[in-house]
């Protein structure tokens, strides 16, 4: 019996995908998706950079879902998975500086301008609750 690896991996983080699609956020998978969604999304847009790590499964998502409960979110809702889907990453990371490569991290955007970033350091020792808090408080200042 013998499985390839691409689809061993595959497998195994679909369903870390799918905690971020079920709440109705747009995987881009590719650099072309990315540059398709990014720069023309009118209003402001969530980028969530998604990861296999523990962080992502036990802060970073449970946080954006919380997040997503509150009165105030994005107009658009984007994930890109860092090691997964490496070109469309590294496409997106694009529109994040002046802040380096960090997986996971939240990205808020206005117009396709980067106007709040939580970076992996502000997720991995911190609960899934005052991620959302912090989350919550970005929309309300940038979503309104």
């Amino acid at each position: 019996m013998s499985m390839s690896f691409e689809r061993y991996m595959l497998d195994t983080v679909q369903p870390m995908r799918d905690d971020l699609t079920r709440l109705g956020i747009q995987e881009l998978r590719t650099p072309e998706e990315v540059e398709a969604a990014l720069p023309t999304a009118k209003g402001t847009a969530l980028v969530v950079i998604n990861s296999v790590c523990g962080c992502a499964a036990g802060q970073c998502r449970p946080g954006v879902g919380k997040a997503l409960e509150h009165d105030v979110t994005p107009d658009h809702l984007f994930t890109v998975f860092a090691g997964q889907d490496k070109e469309a990453t590294a496409k997106a990371r694009e529109y994040f500086a002046p802040y380096p490569p960090s997986s996971p991290s939240i990205a808020l955007m206005k117009d396709g301008e980067l106007v709040y970033f939580i970076e992996r350091h502000q997720i991995e020792n911190r609960s899934a609750e005052a991620i959302a808090a912090d989350l919550a408080g970005a929309f309300d200042r940038f979503c309104r």
